[in-house]
């Protein structure tokens, strides 16, 4: 009896905590993809490198998984990972790349904190009923987000920004929708597998979009620099770190494994720090806490709302 109590307290805890270590992964490899990418634009036009890493990395997915004699999809199948292909890679992660072109990058990572609050918007309108606290909590920590970032508030006003803030917008809105719909759909087949096909495909058309409106530079004029930039977005932002992302996608709640968004910009603000002698000051250390405190109330009210679900079954 004690042998069984024992196994499934510590099943619990794995069920608990691999989730919960996969969107710390998130939270940090995210973060630090932010700098590779503005260093990687500098040299490059955005959205051909997006199409670059996300081929490479499509290609190392299917490669593995044709390797593994994985099942392809069938049907219907295809029709979702289009469509996802399109939410996730051509217009979010390659909007956003674009974007931080014209942009500063703490101004992207505030506009990169609105995608738990997009998610919590669509939730209501789909007849979703969220907790006050909940919603609170989300606008506290995205409140957190802004102080720390404080000093290019202000950016939103310059002219020069303008389209860039518009592109990253639109890009935090459709991967609010890319992730609902892979929650939604994720179990009908291999989400892995789906993943590789999404960034294969999505680079197919933006390499398309590139070469017709000749926006795109020879790969010999590209410098080593960039090479090692989309290396890094290849391998950890977007083999390994994806992996996390759809686990902790399918075992947590939307709405908990989006705050990766909320932590993202402070790890970048951290590592700029300490890559680059950037100053931490004291706006960063108040908008920490206020994050932390927002995140606290969305996790408290959300389990609290589970707890009360049960008893009322």
């Amino acid at each position: 009896m004690r042998t069984k109590l024992k196994n499934a307290v510590s099943s619990k805890i794995n069920l608990i905590g691999l989730p919960i270590l996969a969107l710390c992964w998130v939270s940090f490899f995210w973060g630090t993809t932010w700098i590779a990418s503005k260093e990687g634009v500098k040299h490059m036009p955005p959205l051909q490198l997006a199409a670059i890493r996300q081929f490479i990395g499509g290609a190392l997915y299917i490669c593995f998984f044709l390797f593994k004699k994985t099942p392809w999809p069938k049907g219907k199948q295809w029709k979702t990972i289009l469509i996802l292909s399109v939410l996730n890679f051509v217009l979010s992660n390659g909007l956003s790349t674009w974007g931080v072109k014209y942009i500063s990058s703490g101004l992207g990572a505030i506009i990169g904190a609105i995608v738990p609050l997009w998610i919590v918007i669509i939730s209501i309108f789909r007849g979703e009923r969220l907790a006050r606290l909940a919603i609170i909590g989300l606008i506290v920590s995205f409140g957190g987000v802004c102080v720390v970032f404080y000093d290019h508030l202000n950016d939103f006003l310059k002219p020069d920004f303008r389209f860039g803030i518009f592109i990253s917008i639109i890009s935090t809105l459709t991967w609010a929708f890319g992730s609902l719909y892979t929650k939604k759909k994720a179990a009908s087949f291999n989400p892995y597998f789906s993943l590789g096909l999404q960034m294969f495909l999505s680079s197919i058309l933006l390499f398309a979009f590139t070469g017709a409106t000749g926006t795109s530079v020879p790969l010999s004029s590209i410098p080593a620099i960039s090479w090692w930039a989309i290396s890094y977005l290849v391998v950890f932002g977007s083999v390994l770190t994806f992996i996390a992302f759809i686990y902790a996608l399918q075992h947590l709640p939307a709405q908990i494994s989006s705050i990766y968004a909320y932590i993202n910009p402070i790890i970048a603000v951290i590592l700029g720090a300490l890559i680059f002698s950037e100053s931490l000051n004291a706006a960063i250390a108040i908008g920490g806490g206020v994050i932390l405190s927002g995140l606290y109330m969305v996790n408290y009210s959300l389990r609290k709302g589970r707890k009360n679900s049960v008893v009322t079954k």
